[in-house]
């Protein structure tokens, strides 16, 4: 039938051999979402970074374990950022403290949600996608002129933030470009 859409809800990542083939999937949105924003039927899913002290919570751990409930999160701008997560979107994982560098990409398994009726602080369900072929550190990132006005170099405390899909691809193309 013309001008139906299929959706598959459990596409899997496709990485085609360069940053700029990475496949994106994309979430079926209808309506009105929290913010008042009008979606079209089908809609690109936004990429995030959320970051974890290693010492505390790896990303070993989380490969390890398969699923985990990402929370903890108590700074008003992150915990707006978290509240926007959707169950399919990709997450970078940053190891903060001495390594300060991007390990890993992660999947929400669900939207974000309170888990309880007592709390304000959203938390989300995340499983692993896939350990970076090598870390891409701040000193790296920070060294890019597209990245001066990212929120990890501009607000180096924040935990949760949205990645704009060029810096996306220029980290996949970091981590997958070999040590020299």
């Amino acid at each position: 039938m013309p001008g139906s859409h299929t959706i598959l809800k459990h596409k899997p990542l496709i990485y085609r051999g360069r940053a700029s083939q990475f496949c994106f999937l994309a979430r079926p949105c209808t309506g009105i979402n929290g913010l008042g924003r009008k979606f079209s039927r089908e809609t690109i899913m936004p990429e995030w970074l959320f970051k974890e002290e290693p010492t505390h919570y790896s990303f070993d751990d989380l490969v390890r374990e398969g699923r985990t409930t990402w929370h903890g999160v108590t700074n008003a701008l992150a915990l707006k950022y978290l509240s926007q997560v959707h169950r399919g979107d990709l997450i970078f994982y940053y190891h903060t403290g001495s390594e300060k560098a991007v390990v890993g990409i992660m999947r929400a398994v669900t939207d974000a949600y309170l888990p309880g009726k007592e709390t304000k602080l959203y938390v989300v369900d995340v499983e692993p996608v896939e350990k970076l072929p090598r870390p891409v550190s701040l000193a790296e990132i920070k060294a890019q002129p597209q990245c001066t006005d990212w929120e990890l170099v501009r607000l180096p405390r924040l935990s949760v933030m949205p990645v704009p899909r060029a810096i996306w691809n220029l980290i996949l193309k970091l981590a997958r470009k070999r040590c020299q």
